[in-house]
């Protein structure tokens, strides 16, 4: 299993333009940690080596070792905030990783098989995603980086919810607990085809007059 740690620094100076002059004097994010049974703790990120971090789309759902000082402890990244412009990441919230407490966490979905996928192969139909990531609840030996999608044996027509995923051992969906049935992906018609066929049935103008002229002549 990919392994990611992060180091950090404790910050006492705080306020918005105290985290301005992180960004542009020293080139620091600054960041929270949070959860646990421990207070919140303010601290500053090198802004290359969170840049790093985050070209892994794991990072996001991924327990990661933060070392604030030669402390280390376990976190997940809560949220990110970035610069509306440039989006760069401007502030990182992290919530700490307790053992044997679960976490509620949002992990991508990845799809897969959807060249071999019946609908599309054998039906001639195309794929649709309706969402990209799932809200799961967790213990954190059983945090999946992502949860699988089989597209293989879906049909034409047919619509693939929450209740149709395999979700791994521990994993339960927040929005199934809550009795929503979410739709996560469908096969359908291609639109240039439906277009295509309405064509088909609408008489063109010509055939239209040539209709009304031959009622007249009736």
């Amino acid at each position: 299993m990919t392994s990611f740690t992060l180091n950090a620094q404790a910050r006492s100076d705080m306020g918005k333009g105290a985290s301005r002059r992180l960004r542009r004097n020293a080139n620091l994010v600054p960041a929270i940690v949070y959860g646990g049974d421990k207070a919140p703790q303010s601290i500053s990120l090198v802004f290359k080596d969170l840049t790093k971090l985050l070209e892994n789309d794991a990072a996001f759902s991924h327990v990661l070792e933060l070392s604030v000082d030669g402390t280390t402890e376990n976190v997940l990244i809560k949220d990110l905030q970035r610069h509306p412009a440039k989006n760069s990441v401007t502030h990182v919230d992290f919530i700490r990783v307790v053992k044997g407490q679960k976490l509620t966490v949002t992990v991508p979905l990845h799809f897969i098989n959807e060249e071999e996928c019946v609908g599309v192969k054998q039906q001639g139909g195309a794929i649709s995603h309706t969402a990209n990531d799932l809200e799961i609840e967790v213990l954190p030996r059983n945090l999946p980086e992502f949860i699988e999608v089989d597209m293989a044996k879906v049909e034409l027509g047919q619509v693939i919810h929450l209740s149709d995923l395999k979700l791994p051992e521990g994993v339960e969906a927040l929005a199934l607990t809550h009795g929503n049935d979410l739709a996560i992906a469908n096969v359908h018609q291609p639109r240039v085809v439906e277009e295509e066929a309405a064509t088909e049935e609408a008489p063109t103008e010509a055939e239209a007059e040539a209709e009304e002229d031959k009622k007249d002549e009736e």
